[in-house]
């Protein structure tokens, strides 16, 4: 049912946390992860490029440590917007993302809020 998880992560601490339940999601459905790091372009203090490498590296060891096929994604753009795009440009079959993160959008609306109003597949949101 869950073959193709998207994993959007960021930079905060509740984002990487996150990374156990779609690694529980993907053992229990033999599904595979795609991991996600959206940088906005109009908030560059948000997005330090050592940082961001070094984050995606270590999830990206921790999801295949558990024997699951993990691909990275790096992409700039609005979070939401470009969470969902891909999401739909991907086929996914869900996105597991956590409810805290250091992106917001303009109107100080949680990316996690936005994702769930515009995506293409059912979302699960990890408090």
């Amino acid at each position: 049912m869950f073959q193709t998880i998207l994993f959007p992560i960021d930079q905060s601490r509740e984002a990487f946390e996150t990374a156990s339940k779609a690694i529980e999601l993907a053992k229990s459905h033999q599904g595979r992860i795609i991991m996600l790091s959206v940088i906005q372009p109009e908030r560059p203090e948000m997005h330090d490029a050592a940082v961001i490498s070094t984050l995606l590296k270590t999830a990206q060891s921790k999801v295949e440590a558990a024997g699951i096929a993990c691909d990275v994604l790096e992409k700039q753009g609005k979070s939401a917007f470009v969470i969902c795009d891909v999401a739909d440009d991907l086929n996914v079959d869900v996105i597991v993302m956590g409810t805290r993160g250091v992106n917001l959008e303009e109107e100080n609306e949680s990316t996690a809020s936005r994702v769930i109003q515009l995506a293409p597949c059912p979302v699960l949101i990890v408090p």
